[in-house]
């Protein structure tokens, strides 16, 4: 049987003989009649696009709920399997008329072959990269194949890791994993494993497929800056990259503004600056109104409107002010000119499995945080550079974002091709973030640089020092070359730092610099009182664990392993130190626990006692310390972490006591 595709973009009347054919752009959803099937075995199931392998093997039946009790243990084949997706659809017999057709691939997880019509059209090895290949030559009007080949990420990289000169450190890889190949890798870290989730490694159309047709020339790219906000005049310029195939004379409007340009075959990038007198800002949470602005863009080729889009933007400064004073060195942002003192948290993937995250849940958890006082949080390096949905709603709600590179507590391979992918990446990213007035800071990375100096990696993997040289040279042609490069030309306003933290916590006089990682409660087994004693420039990580309510255990797990030594709770418990760090803060406060309900309920008021000692410690050395972001805001699994708010979206006892001191 064959399926229509699904309108996405303009109107399109199969059967209106009298449409446009000529100009207007189209866009169209393929996410019909999707089937899955081992590579070889032609054993197809249906398939939900986008979606995951793990996900649809769930949904026929043929694995169990990867989340319940041990069975992440028994799934790990999956990681190790080479899989197949196919659809057939047709096309419209006007679609093929159009003079541009092209295949727009949003996002495949991560190593894939496509093929249509079996004609191989694309190979791609990035999960953060949108992918987009010209099928005029190859698509027909009826029963086309799109066939998507993906091979394991285990299999694709085992050799090549293998004949790496160096063993690098792959910080998040469980132990027991041999071959460590999530730094070869470009996908998200934390579905190799961390100490608060599961090890699922997947595979698969994880964003929408879409066939864009279009004629003469397309709107590719808009951007908003702030370049300045002077006695109440804000100077602002809108760039606007047009992709032109056919050469003529174009009128580029901008609401009612009309600019006539020639344009030659070719990318085309189109500046137009002007001023808003008294601009209606925007603001963080609690700072005031996140106003947004709205333009209308479009593209016209005589009398035809052939392309638009709406622009949304906000005005504002964002300025991080890093640099030596009379303490040490300060580490603060000020927003349109005014310090703000930052309160929230470290964000991360609300899911292992990302396409069955709705919109919906997006926007519960923002609203949390906007409920909670939070001004920003920070979307960590080990996750995904997150879906629009995520920054429209931060760009709404008025929560500032730092945003990390997707680098994180690992080394990455000194291989010309692999950087050249990270280039892509970088700046595909950088172009489509850097529109939204939430983004306040860039990152290069988690963790590398205090990894490097401080967690003995030279030791532990026997590097000498031309190994360290050759090594230090991939993380500075990445972190201190490569993305500061691009941002320059992308991105030049915006505030880059090359990696959190800056400043180490093993010894005092650090806590007089920069950002800071404080985790002597929790590693360093400290009590919660060294939280008073401890306080940085900018605490960008600190917490302490707990369990999430019995009720969400027991969406996961057998009433028979509801107990902490269980063979499924100990599993679930990816901290080296979890329960037992957590049963000793939890005696230090209250009678032992009666039984596993009670412990759960005292783990919870411990994290949170925890919880309010820091932060009321880092408010109280304002402005010594000008920023404080919790680890952690949310889970991607349930199961005990760092969290004050589970899996299922219930709240912890830390969130209200969190709201409460952000008051």
């Amino acid at each position: 049987m064959k399926y229509p595709l699904t309108i996405i973009g303009i109107l399109i009347l199969f059967t209106n003989c009298n449409r446009n054919t000529n100009l207007q752009y189209e866009a169209v959803a393929i996410d019909s009649n999707w089937t899955f099937s081992a590579l070889g075995k032609d054993d197809f199931n249906p398939a939900i696009v986008p979606g995951s392998v793990h996900m649809d093997l769930y949904k026929n039946k043929i694995i169990e709920d990867p989340f319940y009790e041990l069975n992440e243990l028994s799934l790990q084949w999956v990681e190790e399997t080479n899989w197949e997706y196919k659809t057939t659809f047709d096309a419209d017999n006007y679609f093929l008329l159009n003079e541009n057709i092209k295949l727009n691939f949003n996002g495949l997880d991560t190593y894939a072959k496509i093929y249509l019509n079996d004609s191989l059209i694309l190979s791609t090895n990035n999960m953060f990269r949108s992918w987009e290949v010209n099928v005029k030559n190859i698509i027909t009007i009826d029963s086309n194949e799109l066939r998507i080949v993906f091979e394991s990420p285990i299999l694709h990289n085992k050799n090549i890791v293998n004949d790496y000169p160096y063993k690098l450190p792959s910080g998040n890889e469980p132990k027991h994993i041999k071959t460590k190949t999530s730094n070869f890798t470009r996908k998200a870290a934390y579905q190799f494993g961390w100490d608060w989730g599961p090890r699922f490694v997947t595979m698969g159309i994880w964003k929408p497929v879409e066939l864009i047709g279009w004629n003469s020339a397309r709107i590719i790219d808009v951007f908003t800056q702030t370049n300045s906000i002077k006695n109440n005049i804000a100077d602002l310029e809108t760039d606007i990259t047009i992709e032109v195939s056919t050469a003529g004379n174009y009128v580029v409007k901008i609401d009612s503004i009309e600019t006539q340009k020639y344009f030659e075959s070719g990318l085309h990038h189109f500046k137009y600056p002007y001023q808003i007198i008294n601009p209606q800002l925007w603001w963080a949470n609690n700072m005031g109104k996140p106003h947004l602005y709205e333009q209308n863009i479009s593209l016209h080729k005589g009398n035809e409107n052939i392309h638009k889009r709406k622009n949304c933007f906000g005005i504002r400064t964002v300025e991080l002010v890093n640099e030596p004073d009379s303490i040490g060195t300060s580490f603060y942002f000020k927003l349109n000119g005014s310090p703000i003192f930052i309160k929230g948290a470290n964000y991360i993937p609300q899911d292992v499995f990302l396409s069955r995250v709705t919109p919906k849940q997006y926007e519960q958890l923002i609203i949390a945080a906007k409920e909670a006082n939070f001004n920003m949080l920070r979307v960590w390096g080990g996750g995904i550079y997150e879906k629009d949905i995520f920054y429209e709603l931060c760009d709404k709600y008025g929560i500032l974002v730092w945003q990390d590179f997707m680098f994180s507590g690992s080394l990455y391979p000194n291989i010309p091709a692999f950087k050249e992918n990270i280039k892509e990446e970088v700046k595909e990213n950088i172009k489509r973030l850097r529109q939204h007035p939430c983004i306040a800071v860039w990152c290069g990375n988690n963790e590398i640089e205090v990894g490097w100096g401080n967690w003995g990696w030279q030791k532990e993997y026997g590097y000498n020092t031309s190994d360290s040289i050759h090594i230090w040279k991939a993380y500075h042609d990445i972190f201190r070359k490569l993305i500061p490069d691009q941002l320059s030309q992308l991105d030049p306003l915006r505030n880059y730092t090359p990696t959190s933290p800056l400043s180490n916590w093993g010894t005092k006089e650090n806590f007089n610099h920069s950002s800071m990682h404080y985790w002597g409660v929790w590693h360093g087994k400290e009590p919660f009182e060294n939280f008073k004693k401890n306080v940085g420039r900018f605490m960008v990580e600190y917490g302490f664990q707990s369990f999430p309510q019995l009720s969400t255990l027991s969406k996961v797990m057998n009433d028979s392993s509801l107990y902490l030594d269980s063979k499924a709770m100990d599993h679930r418990q990816k901290s080296y130190i979890g329960n037992d760090l957590i049963k000793k803060h939890v005696n230090q406060y209250f009678s032992p626990p009666k039984d596993f309900k009670e412990f759960v309920k005292l783990s919870q008021k411990t994290q949170a006692i925890g919880l309010e000692i820091a932060i009321n410690s880092h408010k109280n050395k304002s402005p010594h310390c000008m920023g404080t972001l919790f680890w952690q805001f949310n889970d991607c699994w349930p199961g005990p972490s760092w969290s004050i708010i589970d899996y299922y979206g219930n709240k912890k006892d830390a969130y209200f006591c969190v709201k409460k001191a952000f008051k």
